[in-house]
């Protein structure tokens, strides 16, 4: 166990260590404000204030931690060897920078409380982060400090025995439209005929005809395949079903189809089966909860996790209302058109509410690529987008980190745009490891 001593145990420096130490490092961690007991403390311990007590292993603290409310604050980038970072420490430190305010600052997404310019989507872009602006968006570097800090301790304290964590991968499919041509309704099928004949797009004409009466298999059904490649690979995979009302923003076929009843319920007996609120449910609570209670309603159990639809993530709204309806997990952590690190960490972590300066009980999971984010965002090729995937997957596996994928059903298609793209998928699945 680690003993940290410190003037004062906030509720910002209790949130952050834990995280630093016991869920990245694998570290149990306990505070003390009294010196004797520090003393008297014969295992690995460090001290976090102003000034140190000796020549103690000694953090010297930037007030971040021990502040309450949002301030706007200055944050210039320099590095630590080669990795960025920032709130210098002073010489006196024996590191350089104080990486447990820096840590929080990022992880409580600190500057998306600040004034910012949203996106049309009312969405905080990658572009106003810290993380893009300086260069280490698709770097971890929560964790790597993590690991730099540990190398210092087991120097310092070499008769510890410390632990090592584990790399993990969890897939992640968003089902924003589970059928490309079929189980969409009279109306709906006609204007897609309709549709396809005003833009003369008869290739497309004729695969909508053929898979209407069922010679041709719909090419967003990629359910079986993903399924398959869960069990070949024994990879954690979710599922995340739109359900909502048919608007411009959510264009999935009718909740209540038994085509789409049964998919979602064969789905659910091989994965795990979550909410994608739709669009307009993130400032809807009781649109929320009605889409909530439908997807209950199928798969006859409680629904724990979530991801909001086109990544729309208001902060703290969001989170507060799927805290409310009692949702325990988001994976709404990551950027539409950018892929990397958005909180700046590969950990799994709780989500610490600013407005009421508390650590909530719902955990988020930071994704680090999206396809979308790949092909449409950043216009990526094939051969570029595998690339990046591939990059930012060692990224994670050097800090034995958890890599989340996010990916569309239609993804695995091999229709238009998305041709080569199931062998990208399996890829991912299996480099590296």
């Amino acid at each position: 166990m680690l003993l940290v001593y410190t003037q004062k145990i906030t509720p910002r420096l209790n949130y952050i260590f834990k995280h630093f130490f016991v869920r990245i490092l694998q570290i149990p961690v306990t505070f003390s404000t009294k010196v004797d007991e520090f003393v008297a403390h014969n295992g690995p311990k460090m001290t976090y204030a102003k000034n140190p007590l000796a020549s103690e292993f000694f953090i010297r603290s930037h007030d971040l931690l021990f502040e309450q409310g949002i301030n706007d604050i200055d944050i210039n980038i320099s590095n630590w060897d080669e990795i960025p970072c920032f709130f210098p420490a002073g010489e006196a430190s024996s590191i350089p920078y104080d990486i447990f305010a820096a840590s929080f600052y990022l992880i409580s997404r600190y500057e998306e409380y600040l004034p910012h310019v949203q996106d049309k989507h009312e969405r905080f872009p990658a572009e106003e982060s810290v993380a893009f602006k300086n260069g280490f968006l698709e770097k971890p570097v929560v964790d790597i400090w993590a690991y730099k800090f540990l190398e210092l301790l087991k120097a310092k304290f070499p008769n510890y025995e410390f632990k090592n964590r584990s790399f993990n991968m969890i897939s992640t499919i968003d089902v924003d439209m589970a059928y490309a041509y079929k189980h969409k309704g009279i109306v709906r099928s006609i204007g897609g005929y309709l549709n396809d004949l005003a833009h003369l797009r008869f290739v497309n004409l004729w695969y909508r005809l053929l898979t209407n009466l069922n010679l041709k298999q719909d090419p967003f059904n990629t359910f079986s395949q993903l399924i398959t490649f869960k069990k070949e690979h024994n990879i954690k995979t979710l599922f995340f079903f739109l359900l909502a009302d048919y608007t411009t923003y959510d264009k999935n076929i009718s909740f209540s189809t038994t085509k789409f009843i049964s998919l979602i319920k064969s789905v659910a007996d091989y994965a795990k089966v979550g909410l994608k609120p739709s669009y307009y449910a993130v400032r809807n609570e009781e649109k929320l909860k009605k889409e909530k209670l439908r997807l209950e309603g199928i798969i006859n159990t409680p629904v724990t996790f979530s991801r909001q639809h086109y990544l729309r993530l208001i902060i703290p709204e969001t989170y507060q209302n799927l805290i409310d309806l009692d949702i325990e997990e988001d994976y709404s952590m990551g950027y539409a058109k950018h892929i990397g690190f958005r909180a700046s960490t590969c950990t799994p972590f709780y989500f610490y509410d600013l407005d009421f300066e508390i650590q909530t009980p719902l955990k988020l999971f930071p994704i680090a690529i999206m396809d979308t984010s790949l092909k449409d965002g950043m216009k990526f090729s094939n051969e570029e987008s595998l690339n990046k995937i591939t990059q930012l997957k060692n990224e994670v596996i050097e800090v034995d980190g958890t890599f989340i994928s996010s990916f569309h059903n239609d993804a695995l298609s091999e229709n238009d745009k998305w041709i080569g793209w199931s062998a990208i998928y399996k890829e991912m699945l299996t480099a590296n490891k």
